[in-house]
């Protein structure tokens, strides 16, 4: 009977010799287990604060081109206008000198009449 209760009692030191180990070795997979989920965890806080400096940059980028886009619109209407005034420049310019071709020959006309009557005043 000794026998047995020593051997029950080796196995009772056994089993919480194992048990330690158990817990010692659940406790370290659980430390691990952690340590990996923190370093995806900060993986992904990484990546998120990378794409919040891409998402700013992206927006300035797009503002300093919508700037730059109006900028040229207004320098595009403004050519255009001026083309326009060129345009009427020139068409304004065509009907003053069809006016002055138009009074040139009126002038013209009249001198050779008046020439014509002094001539013939003169002749009698």
């Amino acid at each position: 009977a000794v026998v047995s209760t020593q051997s029950t009692g080796m196995q009772r030191e056994v089993q919480e010799v194992r048990r330690r180990e158990i817990q010692q070795l659940s406790s370290q997979l659980n430390m691990l287990l952690v340590d990996k989920m923190n370093g995806r965890v900060e993986g992904a806080y990484i990546n998120q604060k990378k794409l919040q400096a891409h998402t700013r940059q992206l927006q300035y980028n797009a503002a300093t081109m919508q700037r730059q886009t109006d900028e040229w619109l207004k320098l595009l209407d403004g050519f255009n206008t001026a083309l326009k005034e060129v345009g009427d420049v020139v068409n304004w310019a065509k009907s003053l000198e069809d006016e002055m071709t138009k009074i040139s020959h009126a002038l013209a006309y009249a001198y050779k009449e008046e020439a014509e009557l002094e001539s013939a005043r003169s002749g009698h």
